[in-house]
């Protein structure tokens, strides 16, 4: 099959296993216009693939993705219909990834921020090179956490243990992701594409009627008790986008080190 993406994002074919990979290494993956709109449309493409079973989902170079692009991001500050229709694009990336039908392993090769952090904890499985973190810095860009952190990560972990990342923004290491239930489990760094891999050959082999009806259970809970928080935290962020604390603090990160 052939797929319709730009070179941001990246689909290998390998058997009956799909590797999909977030391919602006130079910007640490960092999420533009055009990865952001090819990671909305990937999951259908890949649904229709007929010969695809698993996916993986990882990151070239050294790091799964680094979050939003800060020049995107600024560029919405002028731009009110960029800024909503990054919104629209967001939601549709959490809601394919939701109703996607094949099992998600996430290769967590490097930090996994922002956006990136909700792309893996999306994934069904979710294995984290040992000496990564996973993070969730929206609050302290002036943001609310709406793309998946605030509503998601209530239904996985324990609650007065993920409110202190959320509001402070602070890395989880590895091995704390997993204890908090936002991981499946760490993996040495030069392992991390090997075990998916071997992950995704082995659950290549189940029967895939069972497995896709599998996950869609499970995935049906996770989409019903987030049916009202999801649009409700889009709505949110989208709000905390035109605030002016929003405004000083990214013009704060673009400002150079050497302006006083």
């Amino acid at each position: 099959m052939t797929y319709d993406l730009p070179a941001e994002l990246r689909v290998e074919a390998d058997g009956p296993v799909r590797t999909v990979v977030l391919n602006r290494p130079d910007a640490l993956n960092a999420v533009d216009e055009s990865l952001h709109s090819a990671l909305a449309d990937v999951w259908q493409q890949l649904a229709a693939d007929e010969e695809a079973r698993v996916v993986i989902l990882t990151g070239a170079g050294r790091a799964f993705c680094s979050g939003g692009d800060l020049d995107w991001i600024t560029s919405f500050l002028d731009d009110p219909e960029a800024r909503d229709a990054s919104l629209r694009s967001g939601a549709r990336i959490v809601e394919e990834m939701l109703r996607f039908p094949l099992p998600v392993i996430a290769a967590v090769n490097g930090p996994a921020v922002g956006l990136g952090c909700t792309l893996a904890v999306l994934s069904d499985i979710v294995l984290l090179s040992e000496t990564t973190y996973l993070a969730d810095p929206h609050v302290t860009v002036g943001l609310v956490a709406g793309d998946g952190g605030a509503a998601f990560w209530s239904l996985i972990t324990p609650i007065l243990r993920s409110r202190e990342y959320l509001y402070t923004g602070d890395r989880i290491p590895a091995a704390t992701a997993v204890e908090l239930g936002l991981a499946t489990r760490t993996v040495a760094p030069e392992a991390v594409l090997a075990e998916a891999r071997r992950c995704a050959e082995r659950l290549a082999a189940q029967p895939p009627e069972a497995l896709r009806g599998t996950k869609l259970l499970l995935n049906g809970v996770l989409s019903r008790a987030l049916a009202e928080a999801l649009p409700a935290g889009f709505a949110a962020e989208g709000a905390t986008m035109r605030s002016a604390d929003h405004r000083d603090r990214l013009r704060a990160l673009r400002r150079p080190a050497s302006t006083p």
